[in-house]
Formats: structure tokens, sequence, C-alpha cells
């Protein structure tokens, strides 16, 4: 598991992480972003930074889980913009009501 944070001063302004599935693909595992912060791009940055780092390592491939409901929304449109596609279970996941997952070829 890879953790990646983003701080302006001594402020958290968010974090993510990803791990490596095997040697040529990995999934986004967690994106928070401080309550006082959203909106201000934070994710996109933390977003690039684990695509740049999952490049680098020479993955073919990032996947995620993620939920549905309403307050996912952001999270969908934030991996959407970024090449993400809609894809079924990977990994040990099953299908579940409750998740969608995600793919972007690298």
């Amino acid at each position: 598991m890879t953790f990646f944070s983003a701080w302006q001063g001594d402020e958290l302004l968010g974090c993510g992480a990803f791990k490596e599935l095997d040697s040529r693909s990995g999934e986004v595992k967690s994106m928070r972003t401080a309550k006082a912060h959203r909106r201000k791009g934070v994710a996109s940055k933390i977003l690039e930074h684990i695509i740049k780092e999952a490049e680098q390592r020479g993955y073919d491939r990032l996947n995620l889980e993620t939920g549905v409901i309403p307050e996912f929304a952001p999270a969908r449109a934030l991996y959407i913009r970024y090449g993400f596609e809609y894809r079924g279970p990977f990994a040990d996941y099953i299908d579940d009501l409750n998740s969608v997952f995600m793919t972007k070829k690298l």
C-alpha cells in the first residue's frame, strides 16, 4: 500500500492511497479531501499523483471500487474526467449493489 497526503503548511488538505494488485496493475484504495478544501482541486492533484506513480511503476491499468449512493457522485465524476470507465468486479471483489467498479488503461 502506498499512501500520499497533500499539505498546506501544517494543514492536511487531503490524502489518497493505492496498492499493487500484480506487477502490471494497481487499485486506487482511498481518496479523501478535508471538508474545508473541497472543490479546490485537491482530489485532482492527488489522483494525478497516483496515476503518475502507477505509470512510473509500469502498470498497464488502475482499478477502483467506489460507492453508488449520491454522496459518491463527485468521486465518480472525478474518475470519469480522468479516463476511468465502468467495469465489472476485479481482484477479490464480487458484484454488490452498493459498489461500482472502474478501470483506467495507462
